[in-house]
């Protein structure tokens, strides 16, 4: 057998591989994309059913109308947006001054740092909570916002990636006269920006999908987020699975679409993490 034949053998392989493995990965939010324009009866039918008969549209529209689901979704898209914004103003700027500039303890507070990386949200949920408390932000959109105001892992991420940035550019700024505001925001970002929107993208997810800490800083409905909404709409209609599986589309259609817009930038962020760029 040539080397071509085993080279071609061994693309083929591969590619298999991987379509065997984008079907599996996939296959879980396909059927629920599918079972969401189903019925009761198809959903529970003796057999698999891996399409609806028809769509049936109904079942989004019964959502909102017996469901309280505009304001978990409104309620979501503002406590992400407050987050990502806040984390992309604060983290940067912690990143940057742990890469760029010398102080005494700066290597004592980048072990603090990563080592809070290391510690579980569930261990510090309690001393957040008696803190958030005391401030009288329970119940409050502060209370939903500024625990996640700035993200341990994002000032990571962003000296990783400002230790990339040429001194000499900075320095070029200083020699022209430009203030360290005006370096930081018209030349070190740019240079970072996909660094910025990798950012952007995880802090979206994690909390979007947060569900432990806005079901305790949380009382009624008036400020919960889709995953509680989720949760609570298992236990009003407990046979009503195609409900639950247009209400969990439309949860996880922003992430999707997020990624989607993004994704270019994403993987430059993530392969300028890893060494590759």
């Amino acid at each position: 057998m040539s080397r071509r034949t085993i080279r071609l053998i061994s693309e083929i392989f591969r590619q298999v591989m991987l379509l065997t493995g984008a079907i599996l990965i996939s296959a879980p939010a396909l059927y629920m994309l599918s079972a969401s324009f189903m019925t009761s009866s198809e959903i529970f039918s003796p057999h698999l059913r891996l399409l609806p008969s028809q769509l049936n549209w109904n079942n989004y529209i019964e959502v909102f109308d017996r469901f309280n689901f505009m304001r978990y979704l409104s309620n979501s898209i503002l406590v992400t947006s407050a987050v990502v914004l806040l984390n992309l103003l604060f983290s940067p700027m912690v990143g940057y001054s742990l890469a760029k500039f010398n102080y005494p303890g700066k290597n004592i507070l980048l072990l603090f740092i990563l080592a809070t990386i290391m510690v579980p949200f569930t261990a510090i949920l309690i001393p957040l909570f008696l803190i958030v408390r005391n401030l009288g932000w329970v119940n409050t959109y502060q209370g939903l916002i500024i625990p996640f105001a700035l993200s341990a892992f994002g000032v990571f991420l962003m000296r990783q990636f400002m230790l990339s940035v040429p001194d000499d550019y900075i320095d070029a700024g200083r020699i022209d006269g430009a203030s360290e505001f005006r370096i930081y925001f018209q030349i070190v970002l740019p240079l970072v920006q996909p660094a910025l929107i990798t950012l952007a993208i995880i802090i979206f997810v994690a909390i979007w999908d947060e569900l432990l800490w806005m079901l305790v800083v949380t009382v009624g409905d008036a400020l919960r987020t889709l995953p509680i909404g989720l949760a609570k709409f298992r236990e009003q209609y407990q046979t009503r699975y195609e409900l639950m599986m247009a209400g969990s589309v439309i949860a996880a259609a922003p992430v999707v679409l997020m990624f989607l817009a993004l994704q270019r930038r994403f993987l430059q962020g993530m392969a300028g993490l890893s060494g590759l760029k």
